[in-house]
């Protein structure tokens, strides 16, 4: 690192530079720094908590009688670390979880409450322990803007009408049943998923009956006083342009307020992802240019919305990207242990870069 005294005869330098040429004639440069009018959303930086491996359970929550230092069953470092990552906003509880999971079983006594078997990922057992108080409070000690993933697979409208309300009412019989549970008043929600991949493990659904679907969900899961939803549509993957195109017919600006997009960033040559950490210099550059990709995907995804909403008042969700590589061996199958590298830190900054250039949607 240069030395203050270092960078001051740096500084003086350029100006006997300045000075010695200043007779020649150059070209003009012009900066225009605020040549895109449009503001960067900082919910681009957000952050996905699934019941997948160790993220919640041993990673975020432990218990209050853990022997890991925690503040009310949260590990402090995880939530040290929120906190100095500024997390915008948290989604939970999946991804394709959250459409086997059934928020009734995760309220109430702990001790009381029924265990789960993760059928999407490695048939762990979990004990109900974090659920919607655990998250709604997490939220809030670490200065994050929750993101509730409402289950329509296997779940009911009654069931999602009754989330949002036991969440966000701030009377009637389901705000008793919270302050019964040890909170008198609403917490605030604003982003709400309304499935997740509904074309896949969210139901397996084509988009026109999704669309139908998300009409009649949307419908019932109300807006409650003080507090209003911004309500997200299952939306395509990757190259699944139809469902775009679909969704914004069917559905459409006024219904929705976002639309999401999936799309990871893999190689796969053998029919496998390949691996995490073992790779050459072809597979490293052929991963780099699978994340540009996003950008011809993203433009023709916007296209599509921007035919039915040419006033943009519906937001492009990309709420799961990144690198997804083989598990790496020896983990917990199921779980998607994969080591990150530099390679997924390039990744990831090319990607954000990406979405920097389409802030308007």
């Amino acid at each position: 690192m240069l030395q203050l005294k270092e960078i001051l005869s740096v500084a003086a330098g350029l100006c006997l530079s300045a000075t010695a040429f200043a007779a020649t004639p150059v070209s003009k440069v012009v900066l225009q720094p605020s040549e895109n009018p449009d503001t960067v959303s900082r919910m681009i930086y957000g952050q996905f908590a699934e019941h997948l491996g160790a993220c919640v359970y041993e990673g975020i929550w432990v218990g209050e009688d853990s022997p890991i230092p925690n503040t009310r069953g949260y590990r402090n470092d995880a939530l040290e670390a929120l906190r100095e990552l500024k997390v915008p906003v948290l989604r939970w509880p999946g991804g394709c979880f959250a459409d086997d999971y059934h928020w009734r079983d995760g309220i109430g006594d702990p001790a009381k409450r029924p265990t789960l078997i993760n059928n999407n990922w490695g048939g762990t057992q979990e004990d109900n322990s974090f659920g919607t108080h655990e998250f709604f409070d997490l939220c809030e000690l670490a200065g994050i803007e929750p993101y509730l993933s409402v289950n329509i697979g296997s779940g009911t409208v009654q069931e999602a009408a009754q989330w949002i309300e036991y969440v966000t009412a701030p009377n009637g019989p389901m705000a008793a049943e919270r302050a019964a549970n040890g909170r008198k008043e609403p917490w605030k929600l604003k982003y709400t998923g309304i499935g997740n991949e509904s074309w896949g493990c969210g139901g397996s659904m084509r988009p026109e009956y999704y669309s139908d679907v998300y009409r009649r969900y949307s419908t019932y899961m109300r807006n409650q006083p003080g507090n209003k939803l911004y309500r997200i549509a299952s939306g395509a993957s990757d190259y699944d342009f139809h469902w775009t195109e679909t969704l914004m017919n069917r559905v459409g600006p006024g219904r929705m307020d976002g639309l999401s997009l999936h799309y990871y960033t893999c190689v796969s040559w053998t029919g496998s992802k390949g691996s995490a950490t073992d790779f050459d210099n072809d597979v490293y550059y052929s991963t780099l240019g699978k994340a540009l990709e996003i950008e011809p995907v993203l433009r023709r995804h916007i296209s599509l919305m921007d035919e039915k909403d040419p006033k943009k008042k519906v937001g492009l969700i990309v709420d799961e990207w990144g690198t997804w590589f083989d598990e790496e061996p020896g983990s917990v199958p199921g779980h998607l242990y994969q080591q990150n590298t530099m390679r997924d830190a390039m990744v990831a900054a090319l990607t954000l870069n990406v979405f920097h250039k389409y802030s308007d949607r």
